[in-house]
């Protein structure tokens, strides 16, 4: 298994890199989502699976289990199917309906929780889960990209890109969520380049950096628990984004840049404009984003006009309340 997963290496990474319109900054994007499956993730899942087969963990006979409602869940699924393995996501209903119908075409079983956990999201009860499905099933290995090291690790050859591509860059601002990007990319890169800045781009209603939690509606940023593996983390400054402005940050996105990607790339596009019109500097920063995945997954929620309006008005009652 490990040979013809050796084959797939020379689809993930080395992603185009371009430079964006801005007044107020020399701005790039890192366009993950040219990835094998189609975003970042990929990265991560090929690192957890390789691994996993490497350390003998996983074998032909292994059923792969994964909390995740997104894009990790597309690259574990895709890299299973390749090699013949079984593979269960546990989902949410946050879940976009086209990341729903692909999953349940890649993967041996879905299961779709329904129960919100106590931060009023269902990052809990997914992973719970996931360990009674572990538990009951003999033989099989949870693809965990909450804890384990390998999911970073899978990052350091983001790192030898950037490093490859500027000769000179004074931040980078990451989308975080299971926070393996944000880890891998600034364990690495500060032992290189100590200079270049990480800038964490986090939603409302998340708790990754201890703000209290609130209903979150957009997949693909955030979290309900704090990542074990984000404490490897370098991390210089913190943005927080609102649900709305992230879909205001992919419409401006599309528009300025003509570039249609999915939310945690509005939410960094818009996260870096601000920040430098807010944070004025002698000579014009340059700064790199990461574009984590396309927008088509996100055609019925972020750029639907009426599910937009409807999410302001959810989150207009729950501010009220």
């Amino acid at each position: 298994m490990l040979k013809q997963l050796e084959k797939l290496s020379a689809f993930i990474g080395n992603t185009p890199l371009i430079e964006l319109k801005n007044d107020d900054a020399n701005l790039f994007a890192k366009l993950e989502y040219n990835n094998f499956s189609g975003s970042s993730k990929d990265r991560a899942g090929y690192s957890i699976i390789y691994n996993g087969i490497k350390s003998g963990r996983i074998n032909q006979d292994t059923t792969i289990i994964a909390s995740s409602s997104g894009n990790l869940a597309i690259a574990v699924a895709s890299i299973s199917k390749m090699l013949g393995l079984k593979f269960i996501p546990v989902i949410d209903p946050n879940i976009n309906s086209a990341y729903e119908s692909l999953l349940n075409l890649l993967s041996w079983k879905v299961v779709k929780v329904s129960e919100r956990d106590k931060t009023g999201g269902y990052l809990l009860t997914r992973i719970d889960t996931v360990n009674q499905l572990h538990a009951s099933i003999e033989n099989s290995f949870i693809a965990d990209q909450y804890g384990d090291p390998n999911n970073y690790k899978g990052y350091f050859g983001f790192t030898e890109e950037v490093i490859r591509s500027f000769d000179h860059l004074d931040y980078i601002f990451i989308a975080v969520s299971s926070s393996g990007a944000i880890t891998g990319v600034s364990k690495s890169i500060k032992q290189k380049r100590p200079d270049i800045k990480i800038v964490g781009v986090d939603v409302e209603g998340s708790v990754i950096f201890n703000a209290p939690p609130v209903k979150r509606y957009i997949s693909g940023i955030g979290a309900s628990q704090v990542p074990p593996i984000i404490e490897n983390a370098i991390i210089d400054d913190v943005v927080i984004v609102s649900q709305t402005d992230i879909i205001k940050g992919c419409f401006e996105l599309l528009n300025e840049q003509v570039i249609f990607a999915g939310a945690s790339s509005g939410a960094v596009y818009l996260a870096a404009k601000n920040y430098f019109k807010e944070n004025r500097h002698v000579t014009k920063p340059t700064a790199l984003m990461i574009f984590p995945d396309k927008g088509h997954t996100y055609l019925d929620t972020i750029y639907n006009k009426q599910w937009g309006e409807q999410l302001a008005e959810k989150l207009s009652a729950t501010t009220v309340a």
